[in-house]
């Protein structure tokens, strides 16, 4: 069994099928534009921004015309600069799930060969140039965030829990709508243990 990809930037797919591909083959935090949804999401927008700025990017969006302008929407809104751009081929064909194939006939994220992905992810963070400070293995290791801090700070599992979460992530300039997953893999990207655990002893 071959071992998944690191990386510390994060992915960004369109998709939550084509998330769930990658993640049978990186262990990097991956991230949904939902389509279009994206560009009209500026609280998602900033979270790309921030996430852009303090670890970098990878965009993996489909072949087809859809898929290159919201790839160009995110690099131009997070910078050029801040992102690896990955491209998987342009082959014909259709998703299983789908009963039709899409408008140009290509083959999405989610319906390209796990080997292909796994070259085209590898063959990219084996080449990058630039890679951010986090990714540094003299990087010193910190605590990690995980479900059971979420739980313990009153924001998964307990009463008032959903108020809770949703008034922290307004106060970060997160998206209210993040997954329990997601929050998780955000925060630990963007702030320590310390920082969330002093923020909601304070202020929430």
């Amino acid at each position: 069994m071959r071992e998944k990809i690191h990386t510390s930037r994060v992915i960004v797919v369109e998709g939550k099928y084509d998330a769930s591909r990658l993640a049978g083959i990186t262990d990097a935090t991956i991230l949904c534009t939902d389509g279009f949804g994206i560009y009209t999401d500026p609280e998602r927008q900033k979270m790309l921004k921030q996430l852009a700025k303090k670890n970098g990017l990878i965009i993996l969006t489909d072949s087809d015309a859809a898929g290159f302008r919201i790839r160009n929407f995110v690099t131009n809104i997070v910078g050029a600069d801040n992102v690896l751009q990955a491209y998987t081929p342009a082959q014909p064909g259709k998703e299983k799930r789908k009963a039709e194939p899409g408008k140009e006939g290509l083959l999405g994220v989610e319906g390209i060969d796990d080997d292909v992905l796994y070259q085209i992810l590898q063959e990219l963070v084996e080449n990058q140039t630039q890679p951010k400070a986090e990714e540094n293995p003299e990087t010193a290791p910190r605590r990690e965030i995980t479900y059971t801090d979420l739980y313990a700070w009153g924001l998964s599992g307990t009463a008032g829990a959903a108020a809770r979460k949703t008034a922290l992530l307004k106060k970060l300039d997160l998206p209210p709508r993040l997954s329990k997953k997601a929050m998780v893999q955000v925060l630990n990207r963007l702030h320590t243990w310390q920082e969330i655990d002093t923020l909601l002893q304070n202020e929430l």
